[in-house]
């Protein structure tokens, strides 16, 4: 097994653990299955193409820390997550943040995921233009999500509450999606070179 296999299967060793603890007894379980959703898509979906269509080691770790934060919020319901507590009482915010962290990696995460994909399959060419497509692709995975949350709210009614973890803030949606902005914006900025070393290793690698 090689170094990078024995890593990814640390992670999703990682993962799996905190899905299957989380879901022993989480606060709500309607709640808690649409929270984990993505996690239950996204492991089998990348355990299916790890020898097709490896990641890259970044985008293995970003993702996985991703999942945790998912999983966090759906044992606990985002409102009431604890480490959003100490957050509060640290930022002296009006709320739990704790959903505004998901919300951060809701465009940090999907905007390096659209640049791995871009750029392997020469799709676009030029610095400027990937970036500018990585972060609409992030935005509108975040406006997606809003959407579904609006879904869930006219079918669930009050039962929707914990899922949106709006926490009687009447910009939340749009809070959530400037997060994503941020998230994504931050993602290209920070990341972008180590992403590109990382691609390079990985093209050679494949050759």
């Amino acid at each position: 097994m090689s170094r990078q296999d024995f890593i990814n299967t640390a992670l999703a060793g990682i993962v799996i653990a905190a899905l299957i603890a989380s879901g022993i007894a989480p606060y709500d379980r309607l709640t808690w299955l649409m929270e984990v959703a993505p996690v239950l898509i996204a492991l089998p979906l990348l355990y299916v193409t790890r020898r097709s269509y490896p990641l890259t080691a970044l985008l293995y770790v970003l993702i996985a820390i991703h999942a945790l934060v998912l999983i966090g919020g759906g044992a606990y319901t985002y409102a009431r997550v604890p480490f959003g507590f100490w957050l509060q009482e640290l930022l002296g915010t009006a709320r739990n943040p704790y959903d505004k962290i998901g919300h951060l990696l809701q465009g940090f995460v999907p905007a390096l995921v659209a640049r791995e994909i871009l750029l392997r399959g020469d799709w676009v060419r030029g610095a400027r233009m990937t970036a500018f497509l990585c972060i609409c692709v992030a935005l509108a995975i975040s406006a997606c999500y809003e959407l579904i949350e609006w879904a869930a709210a006219l079918a669930m009614g009050q039962g929707a509450d914990e899922f949106l973890g709006t926490q009687g803030d009447q910009w939340d949606t749009q809070s959530d999606m400037f997060m994503a902005l941020i998230g994504a914006s931050s993602a290209l900025l920070l990341l972008s070179r180590r992403h590109d070393r990382q691609l390079a290793e990985l093209r050679k690698n494949a050759v």
